[in-house]
């Protein structure tokens, strides 16, 4: 799930500056989400994949929210999330590498557990250590209300997100020394005005894309432990099947010859 596949040698695709709040002790990420949300709408149109209008709103505030954090985070760090809501019942994945800025994700409607309560799953990967899990409850529908209260109650600092326009978002997250009482009474319109009214130092950009990296080959390694304990139930009458990526849906038809030989050379 958290492999890296080098891309964008061009670096191309989606900007987000990063800055330092000085005197408040706040970090500062924001950007225009409006080509990264084209790019996803590509990736929709070509691998023939409809969402629900519903669950479309919640994975494009998911996915700001989600790039805006990695923009914060260390270089070398992969993530992926999934938030799981109960009212719909959905669950919204996300996944990402820093190393290179690539983003992917999709939204789950078939199986998904019923619970009591939403659920919020963070997987973290840094450089060569041990991958990291962490969950947290939260309320309500908005998935960046679910963030919050990760960094509430996970990150152990606060962190708050903002919709500055359209297809625009900040998120503004508590360093040490933080001012509370000026950060929690924080406003829209105030975060929009940083600019005249708050002392910024840029600390850095980066640059994101949409990518997943998946390929007929992973397709195949995933099908493949299956395939070796029951070829007739994976295939049936079938000499071909498709499978869709588990991590961003695009679809890929696999034929019985093609994982026989897979499985034989593996």
């Amino acid at each position: 799930m958290l492999e890296s596949t080098p891309v964008n040698p061009d670096n191309s695709g989606l900007e987000v500056s990063c800055w330092f709040v000085r005197r408040r002790n706040v970090l500062l990420s924001k950007a225009d989400f409006s080509k990264l949300y084209v790019d996803y709408y590509l990736h929709l149109a070509d691998q023939g994949v409809k969402v629900a209008p519903e669950h479309d709103a919640l994975f494009k505030r998911a996915l700001a929210g989600f790039v805006l954090h990695a923009a914060s985070r260390p270089h070398n760090e992969l993530s992926a999330w999934t938030i799981n809501f109960q009212a719909p019942l959905v669950n919204v994945f996300l996944t990402g590498d820093n190393a290179d800025g690539s983003v992917a994700g999709r939204v789950f409607t078939d199986n998904v557990k019923a619970m009591p309560n939403n659920l919020f799953f963070t997987d973290v990967v840094r450089g060569p250590q041990p991958k990291q899990r962490s969950s947290v409850e939260f309320t309500g529908g908005d998935p960046l209300t679910a963030v919050e209260a990760y960094y509430r109650k996970s990150e152990q600092r606060p962190a708050r997100y903002f919709q500055t326009g359209e297809e625009e978002f900040a998120l503004v997250a508590a360093h040490p020394d933080y001012e509370e009482a000026w950060f929690e009474a924080l406003t829209v319109d105030q975060v929009k005005a940083f600019d005249t009214t708050e002392e910024l130092g840029l600390l850095e950009k980066r640059i994101y894309r949409w990518h997943c990296g998946c390929n007929q080959a992973r397709m195949l390694q995933v099908l493949a432990p299956v395939f070796k304990q029951d070829a007739d139930r994976l295939f049936g009458a079938d000499e071909k099947i498709e499978i869709r990526c588990p991590r961003c849906a695009a679809r890929y038809a696999i034929t019985r010859e093609a994982m026989e030989a897979f499985v034989a050379k593996s």
